[in-house]
């Protein structure tokens, strides 16, 4: 079972409730989740980023620490995830990986500057570890890891001889495309705590952007997610923009719902118009929406309808 229960931060209900005021985040100094994970949230608030990218740093002083997302090539975040990962006899930079869930750039471009910081103060310098970008990715997107992660791997910091009494932190990599092709969660065995990068957010649903996000993807690891959750009793979700989500399952189930919700409306759209173009069968399928987000809308739109029309497309079994 996993240990959370003995080590969530005390003032873990207030983290898990609702989306706070953008003034609450804290940018500045890292904030403790558990005794073993740590949050910085990077400076660069937005229309598509919210309060910001949340860097998360995974271990602890004796073991060494993960870093999943550094965020921007934002020097002074950099700075500030370099001095959290700290050794009890150094200043910063006990980091022994540096994991990006996607090649977006709110995520992977701050991974190089942060590992150049560790080699000029003399640390072992980590991997950048991840997924290539694909060809489909975007341009300002490419992203290619000092070693390519697969599906099931574990990342492992483990205390050394000396310091047998701190435990070890298991992170499983979990591929997940949808939202991007070379996304990943990562899964931390010992505490049942899903980092879900971009797949699942909280305060709003993630943006699927055709070529490179599809939908029957991102549907299908959601499949994928659930079933790890379930088998490692995952209880929270860490999610790259926005506070921790309680109920990892009831999370993934309500998403899922929702997509499929949005979906079946899509459909209805399309059969009422299939004449129509996804411009004329947006307003509509979106008429629940702030006008001011189609834009953004339009883009699962294409998602959604590459999915139903694949699905037309698929023979019926007898």
């Amino acid at each position: 079972m996993p240990r959370h229960s003995q080590i969530l931060n005390p003032e873990r209900h207030s983290e898990l409730g609702a989306l706070p005021a953008p003034t609450d985040w804290q940018t500045l100094e890292p904030v403790a989740l558990l005794q073993n994970v740590l949050r910085l949230t990077a400076p660069n608030p937005g229309f598509m980023t919210g309060p910001g990218t949340n860097s998360y740093l995974v271990g602890d002083p004796l073991t060494g620490f993960v870093v999943i997302d550094p965020g921007p090539a934002d020097a002074d975040h950099i700075q500030r995830l370099w001095q959290a990962a700290a050794h009890p006899d150094s200043s910063g930079g006990n980091i022994r990986f540096i994991v990006c869930t996607h090649s977006h750039a709110d995520h992977s471009p701050g991974a190089l500057p942060l590992q150049n910081l560790c080699l000029q103060s003399g640390a072992a310098v980590p991997a950048i570890l991840g997924m290539a970008s694909a060809p489909t990715a975007r341009a300002n997107s490419q992203f290619i890891p000092d070693r390519a992660v697969h599906h099931g791997e574990e990342l492992t910091l483990s205390p050394n001889a000396l310091n047998s009494a701190s435990a070890s932190h298991t992170l499983q990599v979990i591929h997940t495309p949808g939202h991007a092709a070379n996304h990943v969660c990562l899964l931390l065995r010992e505490d049942g705590i899903l980092f879900s990068g971009d797949h699942i957010l909280n305060g709003s649903t993630t943006v699927i952007d055709p070529p490179d996000g599809n939908m029957a993807d991102y549907l299908d690891s959601l499949d994928v997610l659930h079933n790890a959750c379930v088998e490692n009793h995952a209880e929270y979700i860490f999610p790259a923009h926005g506070h921790a989500l309680p109920n990892a399952l009831g999370a993934i189930a309500h998403l899922k719902a929702h997509r499929l919700k949005r979906e079946a409306k899509i459909a209805a759209v399309m059969s009422a118009n299939p004449a129509g173009d996804p411009d004329q069968w947006l307003p509509l399928a979106y008429d629940d929406v702030n006008p001011r987000l189609w834009p953004v809308a339009k883009r699962s739109l294409l998602a959604h309808v590459e999915r139903i029309q694949m699905l037309q497309m698929t023979p019926s079994k007898p």
